[in-house]
């Protein structure tokens, strides 16, 4: 079959034999390509598997799945009150473990997410970015009298829009890009405008967990859902006088509400405008080398740039 690697900083494709992986056998119809992808790609992290965690497809009977790519081990103390993102030993598929940038993946049983049947198997890798956010807004403890900034147009900042305005709170949008704000807009954001009781940072710059802290009220809270790869450079005197409460959050888990992954795929049954808005782009996977490109090239109007393996 064909699969993509990252090899030297670029997305190779090769022909290669079906990887000899245990568990069930999903036909990929629909491998997102993540703002993380693009920065292994760049760093040239050493990723020896096939790529891609953004995975959606059908079983060999034609079920509809997506799929959650962590891999714990399923018995250590994270594990067993839900927290497997922190599992020492979980692996990630597209890092650890072979990916979904092919024509099939193998995957624990555990990782497949039964799609509502309104969700279309094309739009249902953005289920896992959805979840990124989720995870991330009900640890925030986002409620409906709160003011809601999100900093950053891309795809995690455009999902904690869609999940802010689900939970029917005032949101706006700082982004870089005419698209970006464009596509917020449809989601339900505004402008930015005073101060915000959450403001949710999705840029992973110094310059937005600054614009943050400056957007934040007064006991108030910043999630970070942005990466720093470098480490971070933030007015921390300004976060110490306000009594600004700073989130971390990682991946997706699960709690007394269900599993993230769970809620994001209800979230874009109840919302399908979050697909149209937020998919800017797709290829076959013959073309996986130019998709790289337009999702780096954001000036040129790229969010969530999709590779679609099987017909």
């Amino acid at each position: 079959m064909r699969a993509v690697y990252f090899d030297d900083g670029k997305a190779v494709l090769r022909e290669i034999e079906e990887p000899p992986d245990e568990g069930v056998k999903v036909s990929v119809k629909s491998i997102g390509i993540c703002g993380s992808d693009m920065h292994m790609l760049e760093r040239k992290f050493p990723v020896d598997c096939i790529a891609g965690h953004e995975i959606a497809g059908l079983l060999e009977d034609g079920t509809p799945v997506a799929i959650e790519p962590v891999v714990p081990c399923g018995e250590c103390e994270y594990c067993r009150i839900g927290k497997y993102n922190l599992c020492p030993q979980a692996m990630v598929l597209g890092i650890a473990r072979n990916g979904g940038m092919a024509e099939a993946v193998t995957v624990p049983e555990r990782c497949l997410v039964y799609l509502p049947s309104n969700i279309d198997v094309k739009d249902a890798c953005l289920i896992e970015p959805l979840a990124v956010a989720m995870h991330g807004m009900r640890k925030a403890g986002i409620s409906p009298n709160q003011r809601v900034a999100v900093i950053g147009g891309g795809t995690v900042g455009l999902c904690a829009v869609a999940i802010a305005r689900a939970s029917r709170v005032e949101v706006g949008l700082a982004a870089k890009y005419e698209h970006q704000v464009a596509a917020g807009q449809r989601l339900g954001a505004g402008e930015i405008d005073g101060q915000y009781d959450l403001v949710v940072e999705c840029a992973g710059t110094d310059k937005a967990m600054n614009q943050a802290l400056g957007l934040c009220r007064p006991a108030g809270k910043i999630l970070i859902l942005g990466t720093y790869w470098e480490g971070i450079n933030f007015v921390q005197l300004l976060a110490m006088m306000k009594e600004i409460s700073i989130i971390n959050s990682y991946m997706y888990a699960e709690s007394d509400g269900g599993r993230d992954f769970d809620l994001a795929a209800a979230l874009l049954s109840r919302n399908p405008e979050i697909a149209s808005a937020l998919i800017t782009h797709r290829f076959p996977l013959a073309e996986a080398e130019k998709a790289f490109s337009v999702a780096h090239d954001r000036k040129a109007g790229a969010i969530k740039v999709v590779l679609e393996p099987c017909e």
